[in-house]
């Protein structure tokens, strides 16, 4: 498969080392700093000395007849690149990020017949333009609304399940990872982890993201997201005490909080008057 992805960030080069390495014809669209580095030497490499060679390019080949666009921009970047996808010979565009936004404005922009959606559960960090992090550990896995897809990755050893309401499982998903990824960027900038009365606001926070995500027609899901939104706050907090704790809420933290922010900003577009909690905790 003739496969582009549309940003080279931690999340764009774990897919394109798994899919290059699965043997697929793999071009990373990069820029900045990161286009220089992969321009000088066209190879990801993982912390364990695992190498894949891709191609690199600054810009979306508009003729070139994709097989997939996958873009793993942030979200609130995205708008940058509709013109460009619009435009190519892609059979394929594949959006893989958090948003709480309808996809309604990303299905027009590329044609219905286009259209995918997915998100990425996975752990990934660049480190000095190294790869650190893994699509098939505990807790991970890839959603995705294409079944030929999802079997295309799952050979590229990158587990994925088809989900058709993409919508549901983003919001559910933003709305449990907003209070995480705050945690993460407090904890990280003050150097401690939280208080009990600390982790019971994030609670809050999280009973009033999911009261959006009620209050606008999606379900809850997949299940263990259900069953936390069950839970009395007061174990929540203790959840969330102990998650601040943790390393890997730390490494949430270095990624700043720019995408956190944004989600944020759209669950409070999106429910204005239900957004107390969100606002007063925003990073």
């Amino acid at each position: 498969m003739k496969i582009a992805i549309y940003g080279a960030g931690r999340i764009g080069t774990m897919f394109a080392f798994h899919l290059a390495q699965a043997g697929h014809d793999l071009t990373l669209i990069a820029r900045g700093s990161r286009l220089d580095e992969l321009s000088r030497s066209p190879v990801i490499e993982m912390v364990d000395g695992r190498k894949a060679n891709v191609n690199v390019s600054g810009e979306l080949d508009p003729a070139t007849p994709w097989d997939l666009v996958l873009v793993t921009t942030l979200a609130h970047q995205v708008d940058a690149t509709l013109p460009a996808l619009k435009a190519c010979a892609a059979k394929k565009v594949m959006f893989m990020f958090n948003t709480v936004e309808s996809l309604e404005k990303l299905r027009a922009a590329v044609g219905a017949s286009r259209f995918e959606i997915s998100f990425p559960t996975v752990i990934a960090f660049l480190e000095n333009g190294k790869l650190r992090g893994t699509v098939n550990g505990p807790g991970n896995g890839t959603t995705t609304t294409s079944a030929e897809w999802a079997a295309i990755f799952n050979a590229a050893k990158i587990p994925t399940e088809v989900v058709p309401d993409m919508e549901s499982f983003l919001r559910s998903h933003a709305a449990l990872v907003i209070p995480m990824m705050a945690i993460g960027n407090t904890v990280s900038a003050r150097g401690r982890a939280l208080s009990f009365s600390e982790a019971l606001r994030y609670a809050s926070m999280l009973d009033e993201a999911f009261a959006i995500v009620r209050s606008l027609g999606n379900a809850i899901t997949p299940g263990f997201v259900v069953v936390l939104s069950k839970l009395p706050a007061v174990l929540v907090a203790c959840v969330f005490w102990a998650a601040s704790r943790a390393a890997a809420v730390t490494d949430l933290g270095k990624m700043g909080p720019a995408e956190v922010r944004a989600l944020i900003d759209g669950f409070v577009q999106l429910a204005p008057g239900q957004s107390a909690h969100l606002k007063a905790l925003r990073p």
